[in-house]
């Protein structure tokens, strides 16, 4: 997929990313940001990986092998990990936590379910296309963390966590108070499980041995909160340093939501 813009004067220059949103070759400057990292991007034939580089406004831009089925590769992530746990979106009402871009409320969508709130404590990073579609509810500038009963919609019945800089243990507990009639799939990131010491060179968790320990650990918090476990597999594309991921796949919660942290009396820790 290439993009040029005749008659334009070559003297005038912009930024590598913003150029392939102008040019509707992404939907966003993350997208573009992403595409261009992983040498995907082409400037009159010749690879560049840096987002700021600065592109004369007639160089020919290409992106290799053409747009991913979804906005992100996020949605690449969970689609083998439907099919694995037999996860059956059609009609449902789901939530996407972490949403950013929106490669797993795409997903959802493309496995037809009926409607997504796609959440994410950041802003301006969803897809253009999915904002506009009146199946997304769009919540920006919002934790999960500080969900509380009745934060999402009733109806809710599938929960999807992509969260990076933040362990997903601290997630659950405002998933159980908002959402306790929904399973949860989970992406587990070892890097944000376990201690800043115990992270590699890069960013990456090399050790099998953690790996599992993280896995164990976002388990044991879930069982915690009446989650029941139905199964884990491993991501089949990695993160963006390497870092191998997990899915942990849990069931509707049984017991009595946890207290929300704004209704705890002063002084309670």
């Amino acid at each position: 997929m290439k993009r040029r813009r005749p008659g334009e004067a070559s003297s005038k220059r912009g930024r590598l990313d913003e150029r392939l949103v102008a040019l509707g070759l992404a939907d966003t400057r993350s997208r573009a940001e992403a595409l261009i990292r992983t040498g995907r991007v082409l400037v009159d034939d010749r690879p560049v990986e840096k987002p700021g580089t600065p592109v004369a406004a007639d160089a020919e831009i290409r992106v290799r092998g053409g747009e991913r089925r979804y906005v992100s590769r996020g949605g690449e992530k969970l689609a083998p990990a439907l099919a694995h746990f037999s996860i059956d979106p059609t009609g449902r009402v789901c939530v996407d936590i972490g949403a950013s871009t929106g490669g797993f409320t795409d997903c959802l969508l493309q496995h037809r379910a009926a409607h997504v709130v796609a959440l994410d404590v950041g802003y301006g990073q969803l897809s253009a296309r999915l904002r506009n579609d009146s199946r997304v509810t769009v919540r920006e500038r919002e934790n999960a963390r500080n969900l509380a009963a009745g934060g999402l919609p009733a109806e809710t019945r599938l929960v999807t966590v992509d969260v990076s800089f933040i362990s997903v243990r601290l997630i659950l507990p405002g998933l159980r108070r908002a959402a306790p009639d929904a399973e949860v799939l989970v992406l587990v990131k070892p890097q944000f499980e376990v201690g800043r010491e115990q992270v590699g060179r890069g960013g990456v968790v090399r050790d099998d041995g953690l790996r599992h320990a993280a896995l164990a650990s976002v388990r044991e918090a879930a069982a915690a909160l009446g989650y029941p476990a139905r199964g884990a597999v491993d991501c089949e594309v990695p993160g963006p340093k390497g870092n191998r991921e997990i899915f942990l796949h849990l069931g509707p919660p049984g017991g009595i939501p946890p207290e929300s942290p704004k209704s705890r009396n002063p002084g309670e820790n």
